[in-house]
């Protein structure tokens, strides 16, 4: 048997399909959502846009990181459609200890405000 003197024709390279942005849901929300984690917020971005679950979830770590560390730097953060994002300090205060009924000195601190954006708080 004599070997063919022609190379084997080469199959053009062939690239994934570019993903395309997916239409949303119908339902955007599982219905028996008390509660929705941060896998979940993943999983909704992934769907609604080209990203897959692994990019989703750095998108999403990263916002969140983000954000804390404007809140850390005295920064309110607006987000628009949402509401805004701030740090209040809050005064020192007497309290009651539970069980003893003992008064106690509450120290200052600070905490997280969120105040509602007036669109969504108009379209709830």
């Amino acid at each position: 048997m004599a070997k063919s003197s022609k190379p084997a024709a080469k199959k053009p390279a062939t690239r994934p399909a570019a993903r395309t942005a997916k239409a949303a849901p119908a339902e955007t929300v599982p219905a028996d959502a008390g509660k929705i984690a941060k896998t979940q917020i993943i999983d909704m971005v992934a769907d609604r846009t080209t990203l897959n679950k692994k990019q989703a979830g750095e998108a999403v770590s990263t916002m969140v990181d983000c954000v804390i560390d404007a809140l850390r730097s005295g920064h309110s953060v607006g987000l628009p459609g949402l509401g805004t994002l701030s740090i209040a300090q809050t005064a020192a205060r007497t309290g009651v200890k539970p069980g003893t009924s003992e008064r106690i000195t509450i120290p200052a601190g600070k905490k997280v405000r969120f105040k509602v954006a007036t669109t969504l708080k108009g379209s709830l």
